[in-house]
């Protein structure tokens, strides 16, 4: 299924049934009293997040969501049935805006989380509720009230407790691969990946964490090259960023410009990304000799500050290592 990670709505609650004009009128009762009933509400549109969803593709093709209406009230005082409620789901992570005003109205950032989008008219009077000491036989009765409307603006964040960030290639679809039970696309060529993907990493029966990968960064990023930028919104909820670095080369300026090409377009974007705590995980060093990597670890813990991870994707070196220290920093950020 296609990704889509944004998408807009049309909401409409039902509206509320009219009251009921009747008077009763049985055998040797000619002029019985009013006996019109209530009609019943509309009903009110529901948003719900569930887990198991992972796209908003489904809204490609149907964009309107109309709850039915309340029937009008009938004779003998029947009450109209009301309008059964519309519950939209969607995935863990989607934020709704009112497409007008462009103001927030949820973040359903957790499974089975729900809001009332939309409230369903209310019933109308039937003339039974208008009968008085000196009005007997009357005539009176209310329409059912219209259901409320709104243009909504949809967009998913995936949740994830870490971020692979990297430039196109650098292997952190084949890191996710080797960590999780997620089956990310891998292949040798640049952004092989072309949409967010999940993994659950299961440390044990008690611990876990989650990591999203999204497509790779170039330079210009932020001015709209590449896939990656419009997927960093997907980040933006992680507590940790795993800065990915190809290293197969051995070519120590590509390497460092690779990381500072990262770093600006991630400060360009949003100054908050920049902010966020970031290891940087060196990975396919099984393709450099002993010698290669020892150089490599000298020239990099000279000029880089912070956790460092030197990784093969491949062969799993390191990778239990990096879980480990990831367990533990997530557990303190609680």
């Amino acid at each position: 299924m296609k990704f889509i990670d944004e998408t807009t709505i049309l909401v409409k609650a039902g509206n509320g049934g009219d009251g009921c004009l009747s008077f009763r009128r049985e055998k040797y009762i000619p002029f019985g009293g009013p006996d019109g009933g209530d009609g019943g509400d509309g009903g009110s549109i529901i948003v719900k997040a569930k887990d198991g969803l992972n796209t908003l593709a489904d809204f490609r093709n149907k964009s309107k969501f109309i709850a039915p209406n309340g029937k009008a009230g009938g004779s003998k005082n029947k009450k109209g049935r009301s309008g059964e409620d519309l519950i939209i789901e969607l995935p863990v992570g989607s934020i709704i805006y009112d497409y007008e005003t462009q103001d927030m109205l949820c973040d359903l950032n957790e499974n089975n989380k729900e809001i009332t989008l939309v409230t369903g008219g209310n019933f109308g009077l039937g003339n039974t509720r208008f009968k008085s000491s000196t009005n007997r036989a009357p005539r009176k009765t209310t329409k059912g009230t219209h259901g409320e409307e709104r243009h909504l603006k949809i967009i998913l964040k995936v949740l994830a407790d870490v971020g692979l960030v990297g430039s196109p290639n650098a292997g952190k679809s084949s890191i996710l691969a080797a960590i999780s039970m997620a089956k990310p696309k891998i292949a040798d060529y640049a952004f092989t990946t072309i949409h967010p993907n999940l993994g659950v990493v299961l440390i044990s029966d008690y611990e876990k964490f989650v990591v999203a990968d999204i497509p790779g960064l170039i330079e210009g990023a932020s001015s709209g090259s590449g896939l990656g930028i419009q997927f960093l919104k997907h980040i933006s909820r992680t507590k940790l960023l795993l800065h990915t670095i190809d290293v197969s080369g051995y070519n120590l300026k590509k390497i460092k410009n690779d990381i500072n090409i990262i770093l600006n377009e991630l400060e360009k974007y949003d100054d908050e990304l920049i902010k966020k705590d970031r290891w940087f995980v060196f990975n396919k060093i099984d393709l450099l000799s002993n010698s290669q990597l020892n150089d490599l670890k000298a020239s990099i813990n000279d000029n880089i500050s912070g956790e460092i991870f030197f990784v093969s994707a491949k062969n799993k070196n390191g990778l239990s290592e990096l879980c480990k220290q990831i367990t533990e920093y997530l557990k303190d950020e609680l």
